[in-house]
């Protein structure tokens, strides 16, 4: 039997105010444990170039002219 599955079948024999508590501790502590992992740093450079192709064959220009005669209704 897994260490889980030893633990799930003591939780089992817990009353419901253990269990709650339990369910707390664990809650605590995973969140404690979450919060000292380094989370890699990002960078907005990464997403230079995203989605460029949607772009290709488009006029500029074109494309601001459309969008201004579509505001006017």
């Amino acid at each position: 039997m897994s260490n889980y599955q030893e633990l799930l079948e003591q939780a089992k024999n817990l009353t419901s105010e253990e269990q709650l508590k339990l369910v707390e501790d664990l809650s605590i502590l995973i969140r404690q444990q979450w919060k000292m992992t380094p989370k890699p740093k990002r960078s907005i450079l990464e997403l230079r170039g995203l989605g460029k192709e949607t772009w290709e064959n488009i006029d500029a220009q074109e494309y601001v002219n459309q969008e201004r005669d579509s505001w006017n209704g």
